[in-house]
């Protein structure tokens, strides 16, 4: 089955009179339990694509399948239930709330849910030692390094039991080491069956997925599959 599938996807911007083709026609599949990178130079439309699959944004034109429902003609109510309960984020930035623990930066997406019961609490706590921080629940953003703030991140984003994750350079921010062993989390993840889609200018990292696609001006150039 497929987490995602997407055919003739286009995606244009209207810029004082003129029309940016960030995306000019793409179409390929992402199988459930994927690991699949998303890579190109700035301005190749990488990012654009992650906002679509995140139903962030709508296509011009074009089908988006998400775990085989149609989102490209949803309504922004639809695509945010789509988000809540389907969709992982993972932010090169972090966008933890500073002023908050990382337990509560963990239960984000759960409020949004309206859930905040004993059961939901224990789950994030769960998700905190899974990545390492059981003992820093009560810390905030500001006492936590780099890589600690993007494992909290990491755990957010699997809060509510998405169909797949979407990190947007998980490492760019990060020195060799941390980002090995965040590249082990994620892998770990999918080694148990999450399905993950990256987007990364980072070579090193796109190797360590299962398959890489790259993007051209809004085109993919080339699609290959790493040895595992």
């Amino acid at each position: 089955m497929l987490a995602a599938s997407l055919k003739d996807v286009k995606k244009y911007y209207f810029l004082q009179g003129e029309t940016v083709k960030a995306l000019r026609g793409v179409s390929f599949d992402v199988p459930q339990g994927d690991f699949l990178a998303i890579m190109g130079a700035s301005g190749s439309g990488k990012s654009t694509l992650l906002n679509l699959l995140g139903c962030l944004d709508p296509p011009t034109e074009g089908e988006i399948l998400l775990d085989g429902e149609d989102v490209s003609k949803m309504t922004d109510d639809q695509l945010s239930e789509i988000r809540a309960s389907k969709i992982g984020f993972i932010f090169q930035a972090y966008n933890l709330i500073p002023q908050l623990t990382v337990l509560e930066n963990i239960e984000i997406p759960l409020l949004y849910m309206g859930n905040s019961s004993p059961q939901a609490r224990e789950r994030c706590r769960e998700l905190a030692e899974m990545v390492g921080l059981g003992n820093r629940l009560n810390h905030r953003s500001f006492q936590l390094s780099g890589g600690q703030q993007q494992r909290v991140g990491i755990a957010r984003s699997l809060v509510n039991d998405p169909t797949f994750i979407l990190a947007d350079e998980p490492t760019g921010n990060l020195d060799t080491q941390t980002t090995s062993e965040i590249l082990s989390i994620l892998k770990r993840l999918n080694k148990d069956g999450k399905t993950i889609i990256i987007v990364t200018h980072e070579p090193e990292v796109g190797l360590q997925t299962k398959r890489i696609i790259s993007l051209r001006d809004g085109l993919i150039v080339q699609e290959e599959t790493n040895p595992q």
